[in-house]
């Protein structure tokens, strides 16, 4: 039996716990005991179920992906179609949550960090319904890349915040956002995208994206009339994993394996493969495997995916991977633009970058399967974002 709740500090064994500075201690504990609340509140779950039913568009479908199977051959493959949501991407499951938590907090202004630019729409998408003032961090690398998510969410009404420092890209848009957290943190909630960060986020991020796997195990069972074989999903911070993932933990038959950016190879060091020659350290409010040299400092990352070049991954995930209860793998860029294109071409779904990740396992792994094997991939974004890497 798999433990799959955090103590009371937020430890997952020996991963995730809070360190950050005093001046958030109050507020972290302050939203902690309004998502217990909320939990055990009927009124808080009514409201939130409505919103993903008629705002987001759940429940999404779970898809046969015929065409790439006949290409591919051996095991079935289904698609969890979190890239049909409102947004495009699974982001809006935990934007809809925490927004309706602010509210409760009678926290006004909302901030936030973005990497591929899909949390920041779907933060601006929710701040716009609920008329809260939005700014968004997000590396200038990032935004150059992902162009189309900056002028989205300044559609929405957002003020995007380009940021500068390091590598620009996620890990400095986390920075700032903390440093503007830290500075108004009475009148601001930090809706923090990913199952990282400080006590209770992993949890909490964790607990609204759980609906995915909800679906897809009541969806296969009524397809299929038996559990999947396999779960497959990306990871960079792993909030689409884990919402798939947890619902099954607790079945010995369901293999699970989540998919880290492989960059450019590991022996070059330009990837974001944190399971591949990481080592336990604290970024960013937790204590998880993360990337790092001999003396503690991060190291720089790489992938061709702007959501999954993290330099660290959520706690749950190694406490999961140490557990031996989840496997995990890499793809490399060029892995993950050949799948792009594959799942384009073969079932006229055109997916993120970061799911084409999984894609590409699935696509190494299903020949050899046996046909009577069923896999599920989250599909957990589209990927109209990254026609730029296409040069279009």
């Amino acid at each position: 039996m798999i433990e799959t709740l955090p103590d009371a500090r937020g430890h997952f064994g020996p991963y995730g716990g809070m360190f950050v500075p005093e001046t958030l201690m109050s507020a972290l504990d302050e939203l902690t005991a309004e998502y217990e609340r909320a939990k055990n509140d009927p009124a808080f779950r009514s409201e939130l179920d409505e919103l993903l039913r008629n705002f987001a568009g759940r429940p999404t479908p779970l898809y046969l992906a015929e065409r790439l199977l006949k290409d591919l051959g051996g095991a079935k493959i289904y698609l969890k179609r979190e890239d049909l949501l409102h947004t495009g991407a699974h982001k809006i499951n935990n934007a809809l949550g925490q927004i309706l938590l602010a509210r409760r907090m009678g926290k006004k202004r909302i901030i936030a960090e973005t990497g591929a630019g899909q949390h920041g729409v779907a933060t601006a998408t929710v701040a716009a319904r609920f008329g809260c003032e939005c700014i968004i961090y997000m590396g200038s690398v990032d935004m150059e890349r992902q162009s189309l998510n900056v002028a989205r969410m300044r559609f929405l009404g957002a003020k995007v915040v380009a940021v500068t420092a390091g590598q620009a890209t996620l890990k400095e848009a986390i920075n700032e956002a903390m440093r503007d957290w830290v500075t108004n943190v009475r009148t601001t909630h930090y809706i923090l995208g990913s199952a990282l960060g400080s006590h209770p986020y992993p949890m909490m991020v964790r607990d609204f994206h759980r609906v995915i796997g909800i679906e897809a195990r009541r969806q296969i069972l009524e397809r299929e009339e038996r559990l999947p074989d396999l779960l497959v999903a990306c990871v960079g911070g792993g909030s689409n994993a884990i919402g798939l993932f947890h619902p099954f933990l607790n079945d010995e038959s369901v293999k699970m394996i989540g998919v880290e950016a492989g960059g450019e190879g590991i022996r070059t060091g330009k990837h974001a493969a944190r399971f591949q020659g990481g080592r336990l350290g604290v970024l960013q409010g937790t204590k998880t495997f993360l990337l790092a040299n001999d003396d503690g400092q991060i190291e720089l990352t790489h992938s061709v995916s702007a959501g999954l070049d993290y330099a660290a991954v959520g706690p749950e995930h190694s406490y999961l991977r140490d557990a031996g209860r989840i496997e995990y793998d890499y793809a490399t860029d060029d892995e993950a633009l050949a799948a792009f294109r594959t799942l384009a071409e073969t079932e006229g779904i055109i997916p993120a970058l970061e799911t084409a990740h999984a894609i590409a396992h699935v696509i190494k792994i299903a020949p050899a399967m046996p046909p009577d094997k069923l896999i599920i991939i989250n599909c957990s974004g589209r990927g109209d974002k990254d026609a730029g890497h296409f040069g279009i």
